[in-house]
């Protein structure tokens, strides 16, 4: 395993981290064989959520005696100072310790920010805890190239998270910025949710990039762990034949696939139609209908809602067929 600095969290990283959504999918007995399957190779960052169901919870139980080998991230969708000091110690009661290095804002909206960084939201309790000694760090996830941008204009972020990978390249102007500001730059979605198989060539392209600090692909077993840590082993610039194989992916998915960017908002009736993607998307690929499911349902508007108006499609930068693909998930989820 390589190492290196989490931006100006001064955190020590294995450059290969565990995303912890897949974790939802086993119990705690295969958690713990997870954890040593990271131990053997290395890999020392693990990042989960409030909105991961058990995540959080198996993961505590199976770093029961060895919580010291690791750098535990976390990240709740609250917005307020309240709401966020409760999902703290939430976390820290799941994982069962009494520290958690890097305390992430989740899925932080361009919408979301001004209340977010307010005098009582949710960043100052995530200061308070820093202070009271509970959190090591601040971060901030987004999946919207715009509030990527703006988040890095703020002091207290040290790290942020975003969709990167052989087929989405939005963020590139922004972690151009990161990089030069020394936030930390940690690349989630590395395989594109499950779309690109060849896990060790995504992982070398993300590592390839000297803007990325580190990937964190979601894992369950050992085998993924082995095939994700294994582009560790050379990090020497992509070869002819990776390059023309990157050409070939990006050249397969470029039709279907929902980059995330968000461009195609505002739908006329309400749909967010990336979440109905991924949330597609974690269920076919992930194996995590139950969890895909109930997060789909929660959402205000779905796809049987979609009235065909078009001004998605007019509006994406990938000429996706936004309306065929909003039927194909209504199909998938019944509504």
């Amino acid at each position: 395993m390589k190492y290196t600095t989490l931006g100006k969290s001064g955190l020590t990283v294995s450059v290969v981290g565990l995303g912890g959504i897949p974790v939802q999918r086993i119990d705690v007995t295969a958690t713990k064989k997870l954890i040593d399957a990271l131990i053997s190779k290395g890999v020392n960052f693990i990042d989960s959520a409030r909105g991961y169901t058990v995540s959080e919870e198996y993961l505590g139980e199976a770093l029961s005696g060895r919580r010291e080998k690791f750098i535990l991230a976390t990240k709740s969708m609250a917005r307020s100072a309240a709401d966020m000091a409760r999902d703290i110690d939430i976390s820290l009661k799941n994982f069962r310790t009494d520290h958690i290095e890097l305390y992430q804002l989740h899925n932080l909206g361009l919408k979301d920010i001004e209340r977010a960084f307010a005098d009582d939201g949710a960043v100052a309790a995530i200061q308070d805890a820093i202070r009271a000694g509970k959190v090591g760090h601040l971060g901030v996830t987004a999946h919207s190239p715009e509030a990527l941008r703006k988040v890095l204009d703020y002091p207290e972020v040290e790290t942020v998270m975003f969709p990167f990978n052989i087929v989405e390249n939005q963020a590139a102007e922004a972690m151009q910025i990161a990089k030069e500001r020394n936030i930390g730059f940690i690349a989630m979605k590395p395989l594109a949710g499950g779309n690109i198989t060849n896990g060790r060539l995504a992982i070398r392209y993300i590592l390839n990039d000297a803007n990325c600090t580190m990937a964190i692909p979601g894992m369950y077993c050992a085998e993924e762990v082995e095939q994700n840590t294994s582009a560790v082993d050379d990090l020497s610039p992509l070869t002819e034949a990776e390059l023309a194989e990157i050409a070939a992916i990006r050249d397969k998915l470029s039709d279907n696939f929902c980059r995330r960017c968000g461009y195609c908002a505002p739908c006329t009736v309400g749909i967010d139609i990336p979440a109905c993607f991924t949330m597609a998307n974690y269920l076919e690929n992930y194996e995590l209908a139950d969890w895909a499911r109930s997060r789909y349902f929660s959402y205000q508007a779905h796809a049987e809602d979609c009235i065909g108006c078009g001004k998605c499609e007019e509006r994406c930068p990938y000429q996706l067929p936004i309306r065929e693909k909003l039927q194909e998930i209504k199909v998938i989820f019944g509504k």
